[in-house]
């Protein structure tokens, strides 16, 4: 446990980002996995990647990644386009 006191103010900091930071990535593998799923509407497909522009502004996910799901994502949904 850290003595200094801005020290202990980091120790705080980076544990509620964590808990933030999961949060969001657990609420976006969720959003993956329901527009993965069959019979998913674009509506749910659209709300996916406007999630994942989202994370990937916020640094939850890296650039290349958000980009390379959303390709994914318009490759598996016919009719889809990703920069809509």
């Amino acid at each position: 446990m850290p003595n200094i006191k801005s020290a202990k103010k980091r120790v705080l900091v980076t544990k509620a980002r964590n808990e933030r930071n999961k949060a969001r990535k657990s609420e976006l593998k969720t959003g993956l996995k329901k527009a993965r799923a069959e019979g998913a509407t674009a509506q749910t497909v659209k709300i996916t990647v406007k999630n994942i522009d989202k994370a990937a502004a916020k640094g939850i996910i890296h650039k290349n990644k958000a980009a390379r799901l959303k390709s994914r994502l318009a490759k598996k949904q016919s009719g889809f386009s990703a920069g809509a």
